[in-house]
């Protein structure tokens, strides 16, 4: 794909979406900061406010963070009073997130808070060209890359 000698880590797509969400996840660091969050605890909060995710194993694989990790952030949102730990009435070996009556308020006011820093950010794009770099990521996440036809 890139002739020998003409690779450049400033053109990498890689760096540049890597670039891309570190910036926007210190803007919305800034932005949570008098809610006592990080914008990993916020997207924590946001996915089990969705429904997207119920377990830790849940959030693990949709938020691609390690398993110790994602209980140290755990920890931290259930001493803030923020989610609770509940054991499944169905399996022992699961235990279900829940956001506390603090979690789900504050996870009503999250899509502000996340749209200003957006806002911000993406002030310079048209509306096309905020629907195709949507359009290009979803291309991106879709992307068969297992190397397996039909996988």
């Amino acid at each position: 794909m890139f002739p020998t000698g003409s690779w450049c880590i400033e053109e990498s797509v890689g760096y540049l979406l890597a670039r891309s969400r570190a910036r926007l996840a210190k803007a919305i660091d800034a932005e949570l900061a008098p809610h006592d969050i990080t914008a990993s605890q916020g997207g924590v909060v946001m996915m089990l406010a969705s429904g997207r995710c119920a377990t830790a194993a849940d959030l693990v694989r949709e938020m691609y963070v390690d398993s110790a990790s994602m209980t140290r952030m755990l920890d931290r949102l259930e001493k803030r009073g923020l989610i609770q730990r509940l054991p499944s009435a169905t399996d022992r070996r699961v235990i279900n997130l829940q956001l506390t009556e603090d979690g789900v308020n504050l996870a009503e006011r999250l899509p502000a808070l996340y749209g200003n820093v957006m806002d911000r950010h993406l002030g310079g794009f048209s509306k096309d060209e905020i629907g195709e770099l949507k359009t290009l990521l979803r291309k991106l996440l879709d992307a068969d890359v297992s190397g397996k036809e039909g996988a």
